[in-house]
């Protein structure tokens, strides 16, 4: 029997713009992380949100799950969340695990390249 590891990322969205970070392959992406074990998914966002970018976040809701084809040979199961920053004027870090950082208008987000399900969760949150 084979599972998959589960992500949760948060949609960070302050005055109109969301919160990308980009990756080792070139790709932007909502903030997160595995998920460890004992933990809650809302607890998880929270922590990896801070563990990458130092911003202090509140969850809101949940907002989508899906698979995404991480490698030929690995799936990741990611579970979306809305989120806001608890800090008025949010100013963010960049990991050792990201190239970037950057809350980037909701209207401007197509023009990064992303998956697909970051997209939709985007759309979801600022629809």
């Amino acid at each position: 029997m084979s599972s998959w590891p589960v992500s949760i990322k948060g949609v960070v969205l302050a005055a109109g713009h969301v919160l990308l970070l980009q990756n080792e392959r070139d790709e932007w992406e909502l903030p997160g992380g595995r998920l460890e074990v004992g933990e809650d998914p809302e607890q998880c966002v929270v922590r990896e949100i801070a563990e990458e970018t130092d911003l202090t976040v509140a969850v809101d809701r949940i907002v989508d799950a899906w698979t995404y084809p991480v490698l030929v040979d690995r799936t990741v199961l990611i579970v979306t969340y809305a989120c806001h920053p608890l800090d008025h004027v949010p100013a963010i870090a960049i990991s050792s695990e990201h190239r970037d950082a950057r809350f980037v208008p909701v209207d401007d987000c197509d023009s990064y390249p992303m998956p697909d399900g970051y997209r939709r969760s985007i759309s979801t949150v600022c629809g």
